[in-house]
C-alpha cells in the first residue's frame, strides 16, 4: 500500500448543553457533568509527510507558541509513544473563534491523533488515543471519542448519548475568555449535584460558569439577552464552556436561520450548526 503523504481533516468544535461543577479534587481539578455534542462547524487540519522526523506548525493559532500549540503536542506524543521516526508538517485553518468555550485547540488535537493513527498506519484502538488525549488536556479525549457525551470526572469519563437532530445558532463575542480564571473564581459554586439519569429533556440543566463569567464579560451578558430576546421558541439558551460563546438550540433548521438572519441584522457575529451524531473522522481509530 502506497503510504499516505497529505490529509485533509476536519476538526469539529462542541458545544456544553449543561454544564454542572459537582466538586474539586485535591490537586484543585475541578469535577464535572457536562452534555458535550460535536457540531458540523470547525477547524481545517492539514498534515503533510516530511522526509525528516521534524514535526513543524505552518500555521495555528495567533499568539500560541509552536512548542505550547496542542496540535504539535500532540503529534510528539504520538511519535514518543509509539517510536515513529516520521515527520510532518500541521497547517491548522483556525475558524473556531480562540477562548470561545468551543473546544478549538482540543479538536485540532483529537484530529492530529486519528488522522496521524491513520497516516502513520499505527493501528491504534480508541481507548489507547483517548489515554494519551487525556495527557494533553480534558476535552481531548471527548473529540477522540467521537459521539455526543455525558462527561464526568475531569471530563475523561464518557458516555454517548443520541440526540434527535438539533440546530443551534451560535453568537461569538469578540472577546477571549481564559478557562483557568472562570474555574478559579471565588463566587463559582461547585456543589451541583450530579444526576444518575441518561435522557435528558430539552433545556435540562444550566452552566455554572455562566454567571461568573457574564458577570465579568458584559458582551457575554449582552449576547445572551440579545438572543434570549430574538430565539423566544428556542429549546434552550446558553453558554458554551467557560464562555465567550452563546447559543441557542431548535429542532429546525428553519427557525435557526431565521433567528441568525435577525441577528446578523442587528451586527452580532455568529453561525448556525447541526449537531453531529458521529466525529467525521470515527473511522480512523479500531473500537
Amino acid at each position: 500500500m502506497t503510504p499516505v503523504r497529505a490529509m485533509h481533516l476536519p476538526a469539529p468544535a462542541k458545544l456544553n448543553l449543561f454544564l454542572h461543577v459537582t466538586g474539586r479534587r485535591s490537586d484543585d481539578y475541578h469535577l464535572i457533568e457536562t452534555l458535550l455534542v460535536p457540531i458540523d462547524r470547525g477547524d481545517r487540519v492539514t498534515l503533510s509527510a516530511r522526509d525528516d522526523s521534524r514535526v513543524v506548525r505552518l500555521r495555528g493559532p495567533a499568539g500560541v507558541a509552536a512548542d505550547d500549540d496542542l496540535s504539535v503536542r500532540a503529534a510528539r506524543l504520538l511519535q514518543r509513544t509509539c517510536g515513529v521516526s516520521r515527520g510532518v508538517d500541521i497547517d491548522v485553518d483556525k475558524r473556531i473563534p480562540l477562548g470561545g468555550g468551543l473546544g478549538g485547540g482540543s479538536s485540532d488535537a483529537a484530529t492530529i491523533l486519528l488522522g496521524l493513527n491513520r497516516m502513520w498506519e499505527l493501528g491504534l484502538p480508541r481507548r489507547r488515543l483517548m489515554e494519551l488525549a487525556l495527557e494533553l488536556g480534558a476535552d481531548v479525549p471527548f473529540f477522540v471519542f467521537g459521539a455526543p457525551a455525558i462527561a464526568r470526572g475531569i471530563g475523561e469519563l464518557l458516555e454517548a448519548v443520541s440526540l434527535p437532530p438539533t440546530w443551534f445558532v451560535v453568537i461569538t463575542p469578540p472577546l477571549q475568555v481564559a478557562t483557568a480564571d472562570v474555574f478559579a473564581a471565588a463566587e463559582l459554586t461547585r456543589n451541583s449535584r450530579s444526576t444518575k439519569i441518561s435522557v435528558f429533556s430539552e433545556g435540562y440543566g444550566r452552566n455554572d460558569l455562566q454567571v461568573v463569567a457574564a458577570s465579568r464579560f458584559p458582551e457575554i451578558a449582552a449576547s445572551l439577552d440579545a438572543l434570549a430576546r430574538e430565539a423566544a421558541d428556542a429549546a434552550s439558551v446558553a453558554m458554551s464552556g467557560s464562555g465567550a460563546c452563546v447559543f441557542a438550540a431548535f429542532s429546525a433548521e428553519r427557525a435557526a436561520l431565521q433567528v441568525h438572519a435577525g441577528l446578523k441584522r442587528a451586527g452580532r457575529a455568529g453561525f448556525v450548526a447541526r449537531a453531529l451524531n458521529e466525529h467525521p473522522l470515527q473511522s480512523f481509530a479500531a473500537p
